[in-house]
């Protein structure tokens, strides 16, 4: 252990795309969260990887070390600056600075988020407070220390609900819309510091949370009806991270890029 709640994890031995360079990745116990920290550390990254979920962070990066990577886990609520400070802390003084930042960390109930007139205020605020709010604060302290190494790539997770309308989740799809804003402040702002700032807007993933909850049924005629003929899976967004946090996307700044199979111009979501 590193420190209390830390685990240092990995000899290294990856060689990639980005080789030496260090990425924060919070929501790192989602199912696309463990998939980045897997993609990112194959492609040579040390990966300080965050969560609220109690052992979650840990469990992601034991898997990291035992394919050869280096992790650093640590709790992190991205609600609470205070717990962001010290997160982002630990990287640069474990690590020497920072090079990337993946928010993946999000909340959401579909039961509670309902519409304009009924959701409750608590829910909206705790929605847009971890999904938006929290994008906002790990930016705003990670970015100083990517300016001191000359720049680095911040990627947000969205959504593909966040550029249609739904007669629920409104306050979903209001803090991913607002994410895809605050990319465009942080690319407008930042880049002339060498920061590239994106947002993923994924469809439909066949998570373990989907597969549990959603109906064969629906996720057979969600694939039939896919352009792509199939449901994303947590890799194919964490295979993207790893493109926009690397050289080959140098030039890719201010985007939402939409990773769904052609879910959306379909008109599926």
């Amino acid at each position: 252990m590193a420190g209390p709640g830390i685990l240092r994890a990995g000899p290294g031995g990856c060689v990639g795309q980005l080789d030496d360079k260090v990425v924060l990745l919070s929501g790192g116990a989602s199912d696309i969260g463990r998939a980045s920290a897997l993609r990112l550390a194959e492609a040579g990254a040390r990966v300080v990887i965050g969560d609220v979920v109690d052992g979650g962070a840990e469990a992601v990066a034991r898997e990291v070390a035992d394919a050869g990577g280096v992790a650093l886990a640590a709790a992190c609520d991205v609600r609470s600056e205070d717990s962001v400070a010290t997160f982002v802390a630990l990287a640069v003084a474990e690590f020497g600075g920072i090079d990337g930042l993946d928010h993946n960390a999000a909340w959401s109930h579909p039961r509670l988020d309902t519409d304009a007139g009924d959701i409750d205020l608590g829910v909206w605020a705790r929605v847009l407070e971890t999904n938006t709010r929290g994008a906002l604060l790990l930016a705003r302290h990670a970015i100083p220390h990517m300016v001191a190494r000359g720049g680095g790539s911040i990627v947000n997770i969205s959504s593909g609900t966040s550029t249609i309308g739904e007669s629920t989740r409104v306050a979903y799809g209001v803090s991913k819309a607002a994410i895809n804003q605050l990319t465009r402040h942080l690319a407008t702002r930042y880049g002339r510091d060498g920061i590239r700032a994106n947002a993923i807007a994924p469809g439909f993933i066949l998570t373990r949370t989907a597969e549990a909850n959603v109906p064969e049924v629906t996720q057979s005629r969600l694939a039939e009806a896919n352009p792509t003929r199939r449901l994303g899976r947590p890799d194919d967004i964490a295979r993207v991270v790893v493109f926009l946090c690397s050289e080959s996307a140098s030039y890719i700044n201010g985007q939402v890029l939409h990773v769904d199979g052609g879910h959306q111009i379909s008109g599926v979501m």
